[in-house]
């Protein structure tokens, strides 16, 4: 605790002399500037708050990024790789492993952005007719909206379930449209090996704009998969034909 505390007085002597060096010299503190120099204090203060003083810091007073302030702390929940910094993304995948609608989702959870991305993908594909998500997307209103608004919702109850929920969540049908919904994670890690685990652009636009270039580029990837395998099959037809005539005729 000695430490840090000489740490933050050395931090705060500094920018004293930077300012007064500043000051004396005449020079211009540019917008650069002085926003360094602000998150210099402020993390300073967090310092004090948190380990001199012994409070939790909310999240919403963190910065996770001096250059890229839009970053987050995003809790994962899996083994391995519990926590990262970024941005989440949501996206809305088809049947034919097509993503039809993303949303880049700024200090949102799952169950908030939920009906309305949903929404919003039924206005662009309106025979989109039913869904499956995380449990992480429940709420009792998005359960109530979404069933309003398709025919078969599948989103898992968080918790434990009553009875008849449990006999919705036991049916064929909910077992059947649950079980596709694994092939997300087909696209997520198409998505994260093609360049989406790093985005290499600064700021929030560019951020935004390379998700949907990535996006672009699996739908176009999975163009392409579908025609090599529509040109094997048809290899495939040929090369037998060609056998059932070579057999043909040695038959005759």
């Amino acid at each position: 605790m000695e430490s840090h505390r000489e740490y933050i007085l050395l931090a705060g002597e500094h920018l004293v002399k930077i300012d007064k060096v500043m000051t004396e010299r005449g020079l211009n503190k540019t917008e650069a500037f002085a926003m360094f120099y602000k998150d210099a204090l402020h993390q300073i203060n967090l310092i004090d708050r948190r380990v001199l003083k012994g409070e939790a810091i909310p999240h919403s007073e963190k910065i996770f990024s001096l250059f890229q302030r839009y970053t987050e702390w995003v809790s994962k929940g899996k083994a391995g790789v519990p926590v990262e910094l970024g941005l989440k993304v949501c996206i809305v995948e088809d049947q034919f492993q097509f993503i039809l609608s993303h949303r880049v989702m700024q200090q949102e959870t799952d169950c908030e952005i939920a009906v309305e991305l949903i929404k919003k993908t039924k206005g662009i594909y309106p025979d989109l007719t039913q869904v499956s998500a995380d449990k992480g997307f429940h709420s009792p209103k998005n359960q109530k909206e979404l069933a309003e608004t398709l025919d078969v919702s599948v989103i898992p109850y968080k918790g434990k379930c009553s009875k008849a929920r449990q006999e919705v969540e036991s049916s064929q049908e909910f077992k059947k449209v649950r079980h596709q919904h694994s092939a997300i994670e087909s696209a997520i890690n198409a998505l994260e090996v093609h360049g989406l685990d790093v985005c290499p652009d600064k700021g929030l636009d560019a951020f935004k704009r390379y998700v949907s270039l990535a996006i672009v580029a699996r739908n176009l990837q999975r163009i392409g998969a579908i025609l090599q395998e529509k040109e094997r099959h048809t290899e495939r037809r040929k090369a037998q034909r060609n056998l059932n005539k070579a057999l043909q005729m040695k038959a005759a």
